[in-house]
């Protein structure tokens, strides 16, 4: 099961092979974003099956959701920093 704050990585689509934060999850879709493509205000509604998890949780990140604090774009970019510059050399 995916969780809110983990970073997941698209399977298919024009995000393929992209990172991503899950922002809520829903019984069969998780909502992601990445703060540039996919911003805060409108999340990408994904399928579980569409979607390859990690075992990396933003904590920070999470803790914002659940508490819901205010939460900018640019922390959502700066966690997934160092899975685009993975991404890239591939």
């Amino acid at each position: 099961m995916f969780t809110r704050g983990q970073v997941v990585i698209c399977k298919c689509g024009r995000d393929k092979a992209y990172p991503f934060l899950v922002k809520m999850v829903d019984k069969e879709f998780a909502y992601i974003v990445d703060g540039k493509r996919r911003k805060l205000d409108k999340p990408k509604k994904k399928k579980f099956m569409h979607l390859q998890k990690t075992n990396y949780v933003d904590e920070a990140i999470k803790s914002k959701i659940d508490k819901g604090e205010y939460l900018l774009d640019s922390d959502i970019r700066k966690a997934l920093e160092p899975y685009k510059k993975e991404s890239k050399e591939d």
